[in-house]
């Protein structure tokens, strides 16, 4: 090849580098911008609580009471107490569930090794139904009864850590579901 030829090659592949760019921010200027504390409802209920969005956590994590293991249909299952307080209303909600275990999650830190059972729950952050995993823990002692871990912040959009409360949860029976989807470790 001559030395046009390359000039030619090398001006075809910047203007691709750069068709590629603009494609990318313009589908990053589409997605909804989260702050990093929102409030989500937990559905049914509709009970909202503050959400704090944690890119360090690759899990959500929801305040959960009384966890307690059993086996249903062969299967393993967890009865546990949500005791949530309403972010606008101030009343408390306190609901016994069973939920089948999704995963089983092991932490490892400092501190030693963890064990905590995840559940399928909804929530509702902006106008969209989100399907996600949860790990369960009391997080009576934690500021945010809710945690969502970079697999939740995927699925919603982009987080601006310099920003909080960006989007009222403000779903209804016509609100898109994202359903959740098994993704591999």
């Amino acid at each position: 090849m001559n030395h046009k030829g390359y000039r030619w090659l090398r001006r075809a592949g910047a203007a691709a580098l750069l068709l590629c760019a603009a494609s990318l921010a313009q589908a990053d200027d589409e997605r909804k911008v989260f702050g990093w504390v929102e409030k989500a409802t937990v559905e049914p209920w509709g009970v909202e609580v503050k959400a704090k969005l944690d890119s360090g956590a690759l899990t959500s994590s929801l305040d959960a009471r009384d966890i307690e293991r059993f086996q249903k249909d062969g299967e393993e299952w967890v009865r546990f107490r949500l005791e949530l307080e309403d972010e606008e209303t101030g009343e408390v909600t306190s609901e016994v569930l069973e939920r089948e275990v999704n995963r089983k999650l092991i932490l490892r830190g400092a501190g030693g090794e963890s064990r905590r059972p995840t559940v399928i729950m909804t929530i509702c952050v902006g106008d969209t139904l989100y399907e996600e995993d949860f790990s369960l823990r009391n997080r009576g002692n934690m500021l945010y009864p809710m945690l969502l871990g970079r697999r939740t912040i995927e699925h919603l959009g982009l987080l601006d850590v310099t920003r909080t409360f960006q989007h009222k949860p403000e779903c209804d029976e016509d609100s898109p579901l994202v359903a959740y989807e098994d993704e591999d470790d």
